[in-house]
């Protein structure tokens, strides 16, 4: 009763409209229950490891993590655009990935880990070698994301969109079955993400595929497509000049462009639904956390 005076003493000093609305704003304390501490929260991450094809802007990881984990997941996409399982590591964006990994608080850390569109690169800090280099370094990620205390999950890297006389050339094919060698030798779920993604772009076929790029294709390519064959991808666009950018505000830019590889926000969703399905399906203990 003391504590309901003072804090009615307390808003009758207030202006009448003030007074009214801070009565609104909260029930009074005789309506509320009991203090008592909330219990503590069994939380997850996810961290998402890899190039431009999960990266944000071209990807689909942002979107897996907007609409398919719950409010108990953390999600954290560190796809960067260009890189392999070589440049990822000597650049230090694995280190910091690892450094996600050991941070404490949660029941379990799961890392996916999608690679190869730029193992297949032929530029030097990119490439590695499909036998030797690929295999090698997937092992030892597995290594370090376990030495971390982590859960290791290799995912197939997503199918390009290219068609050749009606079908799919799905040139990471061969990519993508030596990530299921390696996850078969150590043990690792895997998240079927070429498989899958080839799949979806064969029923949709060479023209309707061009509505999951960043970009709208040239009269040109749906031409091409139509005949069954696509053109090779364009060079991306020039970035615009930093004078056109705003003075103040976000000032960072991604080009959208049109190619058979990266996606927009359609292609994205379409992937990231796959992902959620096959990484409940690798890993039945997170199932619970995902979203359709």
């Amino acid at each position: 009763m003391l504590k309901t005076a003072i804090t009615l003493a307390a808003l009758a000093a207030l202006p009448g409209a003030a007074f009214a609305q801070a009565l609104e704003a909260q029930p009074p304390l005789e309506k509320r229950e009991k203090r008592v501490d909330a219990p503590p929260i069994t939380a997850y991450k996810i961290i998402l490891v890899g190039d431009s094809t999960m990266a944000p802007g071209s990807g689909w990881a942002s979107v897996f993590c907007a609409y398919h984990v719950k409010s108990s997941v953390a999600c954290l996409n560190l796809g960067r655009g260009g890189r392999s399982t070589r440049s990822y590591r000597a650049e230090g964006s694995w280190g910091i990935a690892m450094g996600e990994a050991r941070a404490p608080g949660y029941a379990k850390t799961y890392v996916l880990i999608q690679f190869g569109h730029n193992d297949q690169s032929t530029k030097a800090e990119r490439w590695t070698d499909l036998n030797t280099d690929f295999p090698a370094n997937l092992r030892q990620m597995v290594l370090d994301v376990r030495a971390a205390g982590a859960v290791p999950v290799l995912v197939t890297p997503l199918s390009r969109r290219e068609f050749r006389n009606g079908r799919l050339d799905n040139t990471l094919a061969a990519w993508a079955d030596a990530i299921r060698k390696v996850a078969l030798e150590n043990k690792v779920p895997v998240v079927e993400l070429n498989r899958d993604s080839a799949r979806a772009v064969e029923q949709l076929g060479p023209v309707e595929a061009m509505q999951l790029a960043m970009a709208d294709p040239l009269p040109e390519e749906v031409a091409a497509a139509r005949a069954g064959t696509t053109l090779r991808p364009r060079p991306a666009p020039d970035a615009p000049p930093s004078a056109t950018l705003p003075k103040a505000g976000p000032r960072g830019r991604i080009v959208a462009k049109f190619d058979y590889t990266h996606v927009g926000e359609a292609g994205a969703k379409v992937f990231a639904r796959i992902v959620a399905r096959d990484l409940a399906a690798a890993v039945p203990e997170l199932s619970s956390q995902l979203l359709p």
